[in-house]
């Protein structure tokens, strides 16, 4: 436990931290990685050049101290954070030298402000916070290698099968080289890739959102190819995905993982997305359609027209052989075409005043997935309609972070 006087300090000066959160993140990646050259490799490259993976440190670090005393009240945090460490394969032995050099970076961007007192309880509170995670790591690391076809640390699939869903989206089959069992995983989870990439210096991981029921011989991940931008350069790796790997080629696979799941209820569900965040939908749409027939579901799904729509077809089809499916298309930007064919149901954005009028009321569980400006807004409709924060769950396709403050 944190002793009561560094408990003090810590919660006293978290509002400080909060205020120079960006400095020390900026400052902390680069003592990190001048000390641990190898540890770059965890991280999301180009979430570290447009700053959000910084964003995300300070966040925790903020959070943390100031919930130092109750960290049940961040528990979905700390077990996002937890579920993603296990997937990148975070070890218990890396926490000291982040420890360390956090407390470093904390210290030259505070300056006098940071006193040995201030260090010596952020220490302890480090400590204290790193010891919860690396038990809470050691039990997800121990429950996935005892699952059957379970496995610890990365494992060689091949793509079966490459299918293009729109003219942005494709699809990869992947089946374990290896010719035996695959873990099974509940809708809404992700495995990571292990990227080596001809000319890049590191290696780079990513998490993909599995995209359909669990049960197959297969995974089935559905990857937006991002286009590359100057300063930023984005879609390293999708780009890789779409454009140099080939059904045959050989992937490596960490086991799935991630809390972004169906809770175990029987009343109405409303699955929204986004863009790209219609992947894990559809494997909760494919899911709840297999396991729960009874259950009322409305799958809601926005993009900006028909060219960058995937799975259309095939929600379409869920829809009609289910009566209890429900399924509303919203075009930011309709096409010519899509405007003759009045094949979406909105033009625009998802406003709570069009949820309202297609649904008979608040009353079920709401899951949502997309980018933080999707998903920022679906949030804000949510609490203005008086949905309950255990009934509205969301995955957003970024560092952790708490959605307000996205």
């Amino acid at each position: 436990m944190i002793s009561s006087k560094a408990l003090k300090i810590v919660q006293s000066t978290a509002p400080v931290l909060k205020e120079n959160s960006k400095q020390i993140g900026t400052h902390f990646y680069e003592l990190l990685f001048s000390k641990v050259p190898s540890l770059y490799n965890i991280f999301n490259q180009t979430n570290q050049k447009r700053g959000l993976q910084q964003e995300a440190l300070a966040y925790a670090v903020y959070a943390a101290g100031e919930n130092i005393n109750n960290l049940a009240a961040i528990k979905p945090v700390v077990m996002r954070v937890a579920e993603k460490h296990r997937a990148l394969g975070v070890k218990a032995d890396q926490y000291p030298v982040v420890g360390e050099t956090l407390l470093q970076a904390v210290k030259d961007v505070l300056g006098d402000a940071a006193t040995d007192e201030v260090i010596e309880a952020w220490g302890e509170a480090y400590n204290y916070i790193a010891d919860i995670f690396i038990n809470i790591e050691q039990e997800l690391y121990e429950e996935t290698n005892q699952k059957q076809g379970g496995w610890t640390g990365f494992r060689d699939f091949f793509v079966d099968k490459k299918v293009k869903e729109s003219n942005q989206i494709t699809s990869f089959y992947l089946k374990p080289k290896d010719g035996n069992a695959i873990a099974s995983y509940q809708a809404g989870q992700y495995i990571t890739l292990k990227a080596e990439i001809e000319g890049e210096r590191y290696t780079h991981m990513r998490h993909y959102s599995l995209s359909d029921a669990p049960g197959k011989a297969y995974y089935r991940i559905s990857v937006k190819r991002e286009d590359p931008q100057e300063n930023a350069p984005a879609g390293i790796v999708s780009n890789y995905l779409h454009k140099d790997v080939e059904e045959g080629s050989v992937l490596s696979v960490s086991a799935p993982a991630g809390d972004f799941v169906i809770a175990d209820e029987r009343q109405p569900i409303v699955l929204l997305s986004g863009g790209i965040g219609l992947t894990p939908m559809v494997s909760m749409l494919n899911t709840l359609v297999e396991s729960q027939p009874n259950r009322s579901i409305t799958f809601i799904h926005a993009t900006i027209n028909s060219e960058t729509h995937a799975m259309r077809e095939h929600v379409a089809q869920l829809e009609a052989e289910n009566d209890n499916v429900n399924s509303f298309v919203c075009y930011e930007s309709p096409t010519t075409e899509d405007r003759d064919a009045r094949n979406y149901d909105k033009e625009g954005l998802i406003d709570l005043d069009w949820l309202k009028s297609i649904l008979p009321n608040n009353q079920a569980d709401f899951y949502f997935c997309g980018g933080i400006p999707f998903t920022k807004a679906i949030n804000q409709a949510l609490k203005e309609w008086g949905v309950p924060k255990e009934r509205s769950h969301f995955e957003v396709f970024n560092p952790v972070s708490i959605l307000e403050e996205a």
